[in-house]
């Protein structure tokens, strides 16, 4: 859940057998492997997205970290941009990270399944993004933070991407390709 996840990129928890992760994962056998966060080094929307969700979810992160395109990490290693990130997650033992999902996709990366808002654990995919958009008030405004939205299929790490485009096409046919 996002108190484990913004303990674990705190420093707080340490080690994968923590009492705080085997209580999220019953019947499973961890290891007691030190965990080795990773995170960007870099500022980027994604590290927003990510502090964002960590600040609504662990108040010691609020309050001591924050939220940001780049934040003072008290803890781990930086990867420069998502091909950073994945080389170290690939290299170093017991690691987590996280990247973009079109990025993990592409790349055929392993992810975990998070608590989301509403308590169900979910996985990071197309129809828990379109949950987490569907869960926001856009009427209040075009731009939305998507982060812990709620819908029992929610992922609750979303952020949206816009593109800007002519209202008029000279050539129409050209702007679906």
């Amino acid at each position: 859940d996002g108190q484990v996840l913004g303990d674990i990129f705190l420093g707080k928890i340490k080690r994968w057998n923590d009492p705080a992760i085997a209580a999220l994962n019953p019947g499973l056998t961890l290891p007691d492997g030190a965990i080795a966060p990773v995170r960007r080094a870099d500022g980027s929307g994604t590290s927003f997205i990510f502090t964002n969700y960590l600040s609504k979810v662990n108040a010691e992160w609020k309050s001591s970290v924050g939220e940001g395109t780049a934040v003072k990490w008290p803890a781990g290693v930086g990867g420069k941009g998502n091909e950073g990130v994945s080389a170290y997650v690939q290299r170093l033992p017991n690691s987590i990270g996280y990247v973009e999902y079109a990025y993990a996709k592409q790349n055929k990366m392993a992810h975990v399944l998070l608590k989301n808002k509403d308590g169900q654990f979910v996985a990071p995919d197309d129809s828990a993004f379109k949950a987490a958009a569907a869960g926001a008030d856009w009427a209040r405004s075009f731009y939305q933070v998507l982060t812990e939205q709620p819908g029992k299929d929610s992922w609750p790490i979303s952020g949206a991407t816009f593109i800007l485009m002519h209202k008029q096409q000279d050539k129409p046919e050209q702007a679906s390709n």
